[in-house]
Order: structure tokens, then sequence, then C-alpha cells
């Protein structure tokens, strides 16, 4: 099969490179499509992402992209925002769960946020009202909001997942986080089986720091995933343990949520394991649920065992070092 990838700006080929290596030690066979995107190919082309980049990514239905910058101050609109609005992306989703030898405050955090990815404040309409006043407008469909709740409970059902809780701010949004609240209930009514519950954003932020284990797939508006996600990944060790898939019903786009980190970039100090753990999930929704598997237990063993920690795990393994010694673990079987 035939996966675009985009290494992007910074740390990004780094990691890439590291798909690649591990890719081949599952055999798994992908051809990867290799396409620039980010502000460090505008500085070399004048363009933000190479021609034809969109087209491969609909051929292929699959792609896998490392960080991306935005050029500042050029009137360009962030990457990971306009491949979602043009593929229509609606759903992004974000497992968070513990990784074995990664301290953190908690040690049961297992949960999936599903955050509605093409409409809110993030659609971008914003205009001056007057010299010293400006409007965003947040723009919630009925459409747009069942269909993420049905892919919120389609997802805890096939995933044997029992509660899906939805976020929301209705108490003063009344009619757009109204709205998307009566649909998420409506949807609720096709699911009989999963349990379902909404809270308001400010509560659910004080709740899941206080005690992950409540809750299970978790359902929200496009700013308030941005924000919870993040949060959420705070619980397990940060955003190098942060994978994502952008979703639509005609392609996948797999990520790293994490910045470029230009500091350390060409350093061979990034931890490559949140574009790895994309790299995963885009193995599972391929029907390679045997290499996904594999895949995720190196990772974790590789962890746990502590010789191979990179400099953000308080270790000194390299990014070079660590994808080396995961590579070796996958093909020996361990």
């Amino acid at each position: 099969m035939k996966v675009v990838l985009i290494p992007g700006d910074g740390i990004g080929p780094e990691i890439a490179q590291s798909v690649q290596t591990v890719s081949d030690a599952l055999h798994t066979g992908i051809v990867f499509e290799t396409y620039q995107a980010g502000a460090d190919y505008y500085q070399k082309s004048g363009k933000l992402m190479q021609d034809g980049l969109y087209e491969a990514i609909e051929q292929a239905g699959y792609a896998l992209k490392g960080p991306t910058a935005t050029p500042i101050g050029t009137g360009f609109r962030s990457i990971n925002v306009q491949i979602r609005q043009h593929f229509s992306a609606y759903a992004n989703l974000r497992p968070v769960h513990n990784m074995p030898g990664v301290k953190t405050r908690y040690d049961n955090v297992d949960l999936v946020i599903v955050r509605e990815n093409t409409e809110d404040l993030y659609r971008g309409i914003e205009y001056m009202y007057d010299a010293d006043t400006a409007h965003g407008i947040k723009v919630i469909t009925r459409e747009g909001s069942l269909r993420i709740a049905r892919f919120a409970f389609d997802y805890a059902r096939s995933h044997h997942r029992h509660k899906v809780t939805c976020v929301h701010k209705a108490n003063i949004m009344k009619l757009t986080d109204g709205m998307f609240r009566e649909a998420f209930y409506q949807a609720a009514k096709d699911y009989p089986d999963i349990e379902a519950n909404d809270v308001i954003v400010d509560a659910f932020c004080m709740k899941v720091v206080t005690d992950p284990s409540q809750f299970d797939v978790v359902v929200s508006e496009n700013l308030y995933g941005d924000i919870i996600s993040d949060l959420c990944a705070g619980l397990v060790g940060g955003l190098g343990f942060a994978p994502s898939a952008n979703i639509s019903d005609t392609v996948k786009v797999y990520e790293a949520v994490h910045g470029s980190a230009p500091d350390i970039a060409g350093k061979d100090l990034a931890n490559p394991c949140a574009i790895l753990m994309a790299l995963g999930m885009l193995l599972e929704d391929a029907g390679m649920d045997d290499k996904a598997q594999l895949l995720k237990n190196a990772i974790r063993d590789l962890l746990e065992e502590g010789t191979y920690r990179t400099r953000d795990l308080g270790g000194t393994a390299g990014t070079k070092a660590f994808t080396k010694a995961l590579a070796e673990r996958i093909e020996s079987g361990k």
C-alpha cells in the first residue's frame, strides 16, 4: 500500500526517518511517497506545500505527517487546518493512555478524545467590526454535531468501550453549544448499549485532573477538543506520547501533534514515539492489527526497560539510537 509521508519542519525529517526504519522492521509493505510542506519548504520554494500533495493523499487514502510550522506574517493558514478543511476531515481522534516507565501523576489513564474538526471558531471566520473591535464567528451545525457524535459512539462500540461523554458550554452558549449537546443525545438514542452523559468544559478539566478514570470516550467541539486533548496528554507524559488521526469519509491523515521543536532540530535529540504511535493507528485502520500490536508492545517494552530513553524522558539516547533499538526489538520478536 502507498502512504503519503509529510516530514514537515524542524525535527520532522528526523522522526519521519524513524517511521520508515520501523515500518521496514515490521515488514508492512508500505511504500512512502514523500511530499514537502511547511515553513522550511516555503522558504525554499515560495509555496506552503508541494504541488500534487492533495491529489497524492486522495489517491493513497492515507497520509502520515510530522510537525509543520506556518510562516509568520505571510497570511497563510495552518497546514493542519488546510488539510482538514480540504478533505472535510471532520473527526480528530486522540487516544490517551499511560506508557510504562514514564513517570506521571496517574497510572490509570485510558481515554479517547474525539474532536469535531471542521466547525466552531476554527472555521476562521473573523472580521473587524470597527478599528477597535474584532468579531470571530462560532459555527456549529446540527449535521456536523450529529456526525461527530455518531462517530464517537461508533468508535466506542467497535473498540469495546462503554461510555461517551459530551463536553460543552451549553449553560452559557445556549444556541451553539446547546445544539451540539442536543444532537449528542439525539445520536445516543441509537446506541442504547453505551452510556451517554455530558459535562461542562470547565468542570471536565477539573474532573479529569482529579480522576481520569471516570472518563472513557470524550466528544467535543473543535476549540474545546484542542485544549482538553493537550491537557489529557499532560496526564501521560506530554505531547511526546500524543498521536492523532484526522478522519474524513475518504482519507485519513495521521500525525504527531507536538511542535517542530526548532531548537533541537538536526541534533538527534527528538523523541519519535508520537509519530510512531500514529503509525500504529494507521496500521490498525489499514487492517494490519498484528503489526500495530507488535509496534505498540515494542514501544512499551523499550520504555519500560529504560536503557534507551530520549532526553525529554531523562535519558541520553538520541533519536537514531532509540529507533535502532526499537527496530531490533521488533525484528527479534521480543
